[in-house]
Formats: C-alpha cells, structure tokens, sequence
C-alpha cells in the first residue's frame, strides 16, 4: 500500500526521497498554495534583466509589499502565499509570532537560509545521537546546495558536510568584521566563543542582488520545492493537493479524512506539516477536549550595533547579499550550559526603511541622517535553547483553530542578558559598538525555530513519540517535522529537521 506523506516542506521533501530510494511508492499531500500569476509574471520580468538595469522605481515596486507586510507576517514575492494569517490558525494570535503554511514547499519559501547541524553536545539527552544522524546530515547535502568556508565552526559542529562546498562572497563589512574577530582569537576563545562565515542554503550561482528578503527573482536561496521538482521525475511519486483533517489508524492501514470528505487510505503516515498543522492534526485526531501540547521554542533577540570605521565602499551599493554572514557561537557554562547562537547580518534596506519610519516623522528633513545612520547598522540576532525559553500551549478550539497559551520561563531575561552581553563584547573586538539598550526579543515562535510537542524517546509515555517519531500508541503513523525534536537547540533547526526526517524514512518498518 502507498505511503503517504502530509506536506511538501523541507521535511516532508527528505522524508519522500529517503522512502523513494527504498522502493517505496508515495503519494504526497499538500495545501497547494503557490505564487498567483500575476506574480509570476513579476518575477520573471526581474530575472529577466541583470540587477545593473533595475529602476528605482523597479525595486520599488518589488520591495514594497514587504515593507507593508503587517504585524507578523512575512511575504516575498509581494504575495502572502507562503504563510497564513495568524487569525487563520489561532483563536487569539496575539503575542505569538508562529504562523503555519498551507502553501507548496511550505515556510520554506521564506526560510532565511541558514544551516547548520546540531552540536552533540546539545542533544546529549536525546534518544538518538549526533552519529546517528550525521549520515543523514551528509544524504540531505546531496539535494541541499550548502555554502560556507572551512574556519574555526568545523570544530564545534564536525557533522557539517564539508566536501564539495562552495563559498558566497561575504559584503565589505562582514570581511572586516571576520579579519578582526580572526585577529582576536586568542581572546575569544578564552571568552568561550566561536566565529566564522555563514553556513547558507543558497545556490552557488547567487546574483548579489540584494534582494533576498523579498524575494530571489531567479529562486536560488532554497525551498522545497527546488527538490520537489526533483521528486516528479520519480514513477514512484505522486503529489496531489487536499488538506488533512483527520487520521485514524486501523490495523493494516490509515484512514486520511481530507477537508473535502474524501477518505484516502495509506500503508503508513508521515506528518510534515509543520508544527501548527501537526498539532491541529493531532488533536483533532484525538478530540480529548482536556488534551494539550506544549510547543518548545528558541527565544531569540536582536542587538543592533554600530561599526566605527569609515564607511567605504558603501555596503547599499551592489554586489551584496542581505541574508546572514557570520555566526558567533559561544559556549560558556557560566551564561548556559547549552549553545548560544547568533547570526551577524550587515547592510539591508530594512534599516533604512526602519529608522525613517520610526524617526523621521518626528525630526522633519533628517531621512539623509537616518540613512546614513543605517549604513554603519550592523545586527546580531542571538537565539538560546529552549531550557532557556517560553513554551506555547496548544488546544483544539470548537472551531477547528488552535487555541494558544504563552508560558514564560523565568529563566529567559537573564540567560539572554548575559548572552547578550557577551556578544556585545565581541562586537567590540570586531569594532562595533552595541545599542544594547535597543535589543530587541522577539515574540515567542517568532524565530520559527520552534518545536518539540510531541518529543521522541527511547521509552514514550503518553504525548510522546518513538525514535521513529511515532506517537505511543500508533504504529503506522509518522511525525517527521520539527514536532518531534526532544528539544530546540539555538543552532538553527532547518537542517536537524530535514536530516532527521530523512532518518526516519530510512528505518521506517517495510509492513
């Protein structure tokens, strides 16, 4: 009987290509959404023409829906596509930045790129370890184009695949601040940090267009649909849209129930919906009106700093990328027994945009002031583990939304002061100086590095998984997203997720 896999995303891409390579026949389920027409046509029309030969009035037009986005909502493309409304997913979602996706390759359409593995260190309590994933880790690097350069993060995260990869340009002044922290090593280290280029899932043929945060015109950061494309070419692949409302297992088989009605059976399940959906699906699978779960989350912040040196050339001026360029990773008991990550990002047009329209209004004629305020801009945003974070409680409203709870840890405030001053002092090796006064946290699931509801382990009691991510007491249904993470490390999660995914689709039982 056909697997079926629920969700086109990172995860549910790797799990599909792990049981395909087995022999498996799949059938992959998703909401469908893609980029309208009229958007396609837009994009097009950008890639068409080199970066040299765009108007004012063209990146104008291309920039400003994302400038307009409101509150929590991330677009690209000028479309909201990729992401749904929070009033969609939630009863209240006020307070939660966590939103869900029902469109083609998920949120990995609008995935910041970042990649990298998790230190063994930091899943030392998992029912699985660091050499159990690290061949999968290096599986997932066949259809996942990953740059980087070989520096001092190879030591803490040796699981990183190395061969094969390729090298973006850093921008001017994430050159100066990588040969300034490389000249204070020494002293860095005895302050237990780490430095080095960015780990980025962006294809080696980047334009430097600087338009990464709305969009690549000509799709090289990637999403799972790069690979989806890849899996069509497969005869043991289907792929069809329709929402999951429901499961439920019976004996040799699941029974899907779509939004439609429709009833679909499949040999075994494999959710990789994202933590949202996943959640929804569950609960509404089991109508426990008393049933909760309990999302984990890496609290992350961001430091704005300015850099001291003069500024030339001028970073808005291309070639450049505005995803990020540096991480710093510092490793000291005293702030955390765990990783705290963070990820340095230079120039983007935002800052600009930012300042003016908190500020300008209030000084009249000072836009050139902020601008050139916003070209020294330089921002790290710090993520902790999830020991250290808010968690958000999930329950099934009557009207098929998620009801959500914040639940503070008073552990947060001053694990992220002492990060942060931490990191301040590192921006000052590297001739920045931080406005810790305006850091700013993010709402809690904001960092979309969220997860853990339904943790694996080797023994599962109730609300949670086997290391095959199978919620006690099913067998033939799979979780495969982020919702089975014993935890969230700070690191970033995409990866983890994906090889972990991919892990699972390799053992899964024949039967």
């Amino acid at each position: 009987m056909t697997d079926v896999v629920i969700g086109s995303g990172p995860s549910g891409v790797s799990v599909a290509t792990a049981l395909l390579r087995r022999g498996r026949q799949v059938l992959m389920l998703d909401g469908g959404r893609t980029l309208g027409p009229e958007t396609q046509d837009r994009k097009g029309r950008m890639a068409a023409s080199d970066p040299s030969e765009w108007s004012a009035e063209d990146l104008g037009d291309w920039q400003a829906p994302q400038f307009d986005s409101p509150p929590g909502q991330v677009r690209r493309y000028g479309s909201d596509f990729a992401m749904e409304p929070g009033q969609e997913t939630f009863v209240r979602p006020q307070g939660i930045g966590l939103r869900a996706s029902h469109a083609t390759g998920g949120l990995s359409n609008l995935w910041g790129a970042a990649v990298l593995p998790n230190r063994a260190a930091d899943m030392a309590d998992w029912p699985i370890g660091i050499d159990e994933l690290a061949p999968h880790y290096q599986a997932v690097a066949e259809f996942l184009p990953v740059s980087g350069r070989t520096d001092d993060l190879q030591d803490v995260f040796p699981a990183f695949p190395m061969q094969g990869l390729s090298a973006l340009s850093h921008s001017p002044q994430a050159g100066r601040i990588l040969d300034r922290l490389n000249r204070s090593k020494a002293d860095l280290a005895d302050m237990g940090v780490r430095s080095g280029a960015s780990r980025l899932a962006v294809n080696p043929g980047c334009r430097y267009c600087g338009q990464c945060l709305h969009g690549c015109p000509w799709g090289l950061i990637y999403s799972a649909t790069q690979s989806l494309d890849n899996l069509f070419r497969h005869a043991g692949f289907q792929h069809r849209t329709g929402l999951v409302r429901r499961f439920e297992e019976a004996g040799s088989h699941v029974a899907l129930t779509l939004a439609d009605g429709e009833i679909l059976r499949a040999g075994r399940v494999f959710v990789a919906t994202g933590v949202l959906e996943t959640a929804r699906l569950l609960l509404a699978s089991h109508p426990d009106q008393s049933r909760k779960l309990r999302l984990q989350d890496s609290q992350h912040l961001f430091l704005p700093s300015l850099h001291r040196w003069r500024v030339s050339p001028r970073p808005d001026q291309r070639p450049y990328h505005t995803l990020p360029q540096i991480f710093v990773e510092v490793d000291d008991p005293q702030i955390s027994p765990y990783l705290v990550h963070s990820q340095i990002y230079t120039w983007n047009e935002f800052y600009a945009h930012d300042l003016i329209t908190r500020y300008g209004a209030k000084l009249p004629g000072s836009a050139p002031l902020w601008n050139m305020l916003a070209r020294r801009l330089i921002v790290a945003q710090v993520f902790l583990h999830s020991a250290h974070s808010p968690q958000i409680e999930l329950s099934l409203a009557p009207d098929g939304r998620l009801s959500p709870s914040v639940l503070p840890n008073s552990a947060t405030h001053g694990v992220m002061k002492a990060a942060s001053s931490r990191l301040a002092q590192v921006l000052n090796k590297a001739g920045c100086t931080a406005l810790t006064f305006a850091s700013r946290p993010g709402e809690p699931g904001s960092s979309f590095h969220t997860g853990g509801s339904v943790p694996m382990s080797r023994n599962p009691v109730p609300g949670q998984a086997d290391t095959l991510g199978r919620p006690r007491g099913l067998e033939r249904v799979h979780i495969v997203d982020a919702s089975c993470l014993p935890s969230i490390p700070a690191t970033t999660i995409t990866f983890t997720v994906i090889a972990n995914a991919h892990r699972i689709g390799s053992l899964a039982p024949e039967d």
